[in-house]
């Protein structure tokens, strides 16, 4: 009977007299010995190489960053649904056009970087975007500025 076993796995488990052990820290061995006094057969030792601070981790820590806060700008959009209903003023006009003009540039994004193929039309898509969020919040803070604002325009809107 042959029983192939990893020495990682040994020592993850927490047998570290094992990994003490001449014969089991070489890689990995196949332990098939009917005698004691013979050597044990050797399989191909793979080493691979682990990097805790890899690119890759990095890139995943500013992903999850990046997903909190398109979470966090949701649920904050949330809340100030009904708080521009009751509390109209300028501050939480230009508060909802940086929230609705951060979620929609991030939603967008998203069906782009999905759905748009090749490294020419993922360029001229994602600057055809950032371009059309800029002027979208542009737009949206000359609005509050020079008329009545985010909030006041809706509530006019339900009053018809």
């Amino acid at each position: 009977m042959a029983c192939a076993v990893r020495k990682t796995s040994l020592c993850i488990r927490g047998v570290k007299p094992l990994c003490l052990n001449s014969l089991s820290s070489r890689g990995l061995v196949v332990a098939s010995r009917k005698r004691w006094d013979e050597e044990p057969h050797r399989l191909a030792t793979v080493r691979r190489s682990v990097t805790t601070h890899s690119a890759a981790a990095l890139v995943s820590k500013a992903a999850s960053t990046h997903w909190t806060s398109e979470r966090v700008v949701s649920v904050v959009l949330l809340g100030m649904a009904p708080a521009a209903y009751l509390y109209p003023g300028a501050v939480l006009d230009f508060s909802v056009a940086t929230a609705l003009t951060l979620h929609g540039h991030w939603g967008v994004g998203q069906v782009v970087t999905d759905y748009v193929h090749g490294d020419l039309k993922i360029k001229l898509a994602k600057s055809v975007l950032f371009v059309t969020s800029m002027v979208t919040f542009a737009g949206l803070c000359y609005f509050n500025y020079n008329d009545v604002g985010l909030c006041r325009a809706v509530a006019l809107l339900w009053g018809l």
